[in-house]
Formats: C-alpha cells, structure tokens, sequence
C-alpha cells in the first residue's frame, strides 16, 4: 500500500474519533514521516490527548503520558538508577520517555530544568540515565501541549527548546455542524475502541527514507531560502529562523509533497507548511510583539517573497 493510500485510511480512521481535524492530522504525520516533534497549542478539550492515543494506536505502538506539573523531576521524565534491597544492587528503571509515541502534556507547567530533560529525547531520539545511554524504540515522536490563556504556575519554553519542535499547531473549536457530529457519534459508544493498528512493523521506518528522496529544484530551494532569509531581516522580527528551521521547512515541504504521492516539492508545499514550521521560531520585538503576531508577520512575508510559477513535471521559472 502506497502512502497515499495509507494516509487515506489514516485520516478515515482518525476522523471517527478526532472531527474537523484533518490538517492537524495531516501535519502530525508529516513530522512523523521525518522525525519530528510536534507543540500542540490549544485550549482544554480539544481532542490533543486523543490525537496523541489514536495516533499511537494506528501505528501499533506504545503509547505513554506525563503529565507536567512544578514537582515533576527530570528522573520522572528519563529514568533512574535505583538501590534493588534484594539483589543488592543498583538497577535502570527507564522513564515513560521510553515509548514511541510521548504525549508531554502541559509541558510549560514542568520547571525549565524537567523540560531540559526532554532535549536528547526529542533531537537525539536516545535517552542517558545516568551515564547509561538508550536508544529509543521507532518510530518515535513527542506530542507535547500547552495552554495559550493561563500563564499563572507556567514556565515558557525557551526559544532555543522552542526550536527543537519540527513543528506547533493550533486546531482550535469544531464548527457547528462538526460538533453536532461529535455529540451524535459520542452518544452510543467511544469510537476509540473500535481503532486498530493499520501500519505494518518496519512501514514508517520505510517511508522515513522515502520520503528524502522528495525532490526539490534549485528554484525551489531559492524561494525556500529567499523566505527563511526575509525572517532575518523583516523590521517587526528580532531574531529570525535558525539554519536547524531551515532543514526543517525543507524536510516539512518533502513530506507534504511525498503523502500526496508526488516525487517533486510545488511552491504550494512551501506556503502549506510554513506557517507551522516557522512561526514557533521567530522572536519579535517589543514593537512587534504588541502590532502583530508571529503568524501574522510570517503571512506577511510569504506575501511579499516572489512566487516561482511552476511549468510542468515539478520545473519552475
């Protein structure tokens, strides 16, 4: 089964449980396909913990929650090494980090040292416990999530953490008439359990190397570049997209191009993932921060840059 045949029965299967949710999905799964972390930034109740177990179970992996508060210590995330009284000695007992899919929840409630703890985890995909390093098990990705509207007993990631996210998301409220879905699906039975694994052993590891080989043009890689560039030097932005953003546009515009079967990256796989890729990376200024958000000032950028017209077979002028 290609991986556009397996998106579609993704994407069937998640909509039983997850309504209006499809880009989202669509995303979450372009960052698996390139080992990739995702921010989910969404008030309560929006489906983010169920986005997380439902992925989880399509993939037929293990699924492991931590639920960040104040008190929780990087042993809790990673691992310890504990004093067995009955062997007499000291014995590894990995934390919840060990798994393949994390779900992070609330990750801005941990101090910053707890959410360090996540660093090696989410760049390295290996955890060390005390001098004993492990790999994790693949697939593997973190989901983690925040509360935009409280800021009380929160510590805000840092920008260089904020980096390590290939991407972050919002999926806001249904409408109306997805809600209304909702509550009649929700009223007999949780669809949940009736969602089975529809991947095979090895099959995401396979399209993980698939999907490098997505080409991209020269003039392609330019309007990448040109975009990435304008972040450095737009008035409102003080700190533009890091080089480690720029790998990440690019594998996210391979993965977009690659779940819809296609072997080349158009400008539209450009402009589709950018604002998820590259908003979480840029810091405004003072002025910035209080006229526009980064959103905004990233829309505003895509406009600006020149769009190379596509002519046939992936060329571009």
């Amino acid at each position: 089964m290609t991986i556009v045949e397996k998106m579609k029965l993704v994407q069937h299967e998640m909509q039983k449980v997850l309504i209006g949710k499809k880009k989202t999905i669509e995303l979450v799964m372009i960052s698996l396909l390139n080992n990739g972390n995702v921010l989910l930034e969404d008030v309560p109740g929006t489906g983010k913990t169920l986005l997380a177990k439902s992925m989880a179970v399509l993939l037929g992996g293990q699924f492991k929650r931590i639920q960040f508060t104040p008190d929780v210590l990087p042993g809790d995330v990673t691992g310890i090494q504990f004093f067995n009284p009955k062997k007499q000695d000291f014995e590894l007992r990995p934390g919840p980090v060990v798994t393949n899919v994390l779900l992070a929840d609330e990750i801005n409630r941990a101090t910053p040292r707890t959410q360090s703890s996540l660093l090696e985890v989410m760049e390295e995909k290996q955890v060390t416990i005390e001098g004993t390093t492990l790999k994790l098990p693949t697939p593997f990705i973190v989901i983690a999530t925040q509360n935009p509207l409280e800021s009380q007993g929160t510590f805000s990631l840092p920008e260089a953490q904020m980096d390590r996210f290939f991407m972050q998301m919002q999926s806001g409220y249904p409408t109306p008439i997805e809600e209304k879905r909702m509550i009649q699906m929700m009223r007999l039975q949780n669809p949940f359990d009736d969602l089975k694994s529809i991947f095979e052993d090895g099959e995401i590891e396979l399209f993980q190397k698939e999907v490098k080989r997505v080409e991209l043009s020269e003039v392609i890689e330019d309007y990448l570049l040109s975009i990435v560039q304008a972040t450095r030097s737009g008035g409102y932005i003080s700190v533009g997209v890091s080089p480690r953003g720029t790998i990440a546009f690019m594998k996210a515009a391979q993965g977009k191009a690659f779940i819809e079967g296609r072997s080349f990256v158009t400008p539209e796989d450009i402009q589709f993932v950018a604002p998820y890729v590259l908003s979480h990376r840029l810091v405004l200024t003072m002025e910035g921060a209080m006229r526009k958000t980064k959103q905004a000032v990233l829309q505003e950028i895509l406009t600006l840059v020149e769009v190379p017209v596509e002519v046939r077979g992936g060329a571009t002028t």
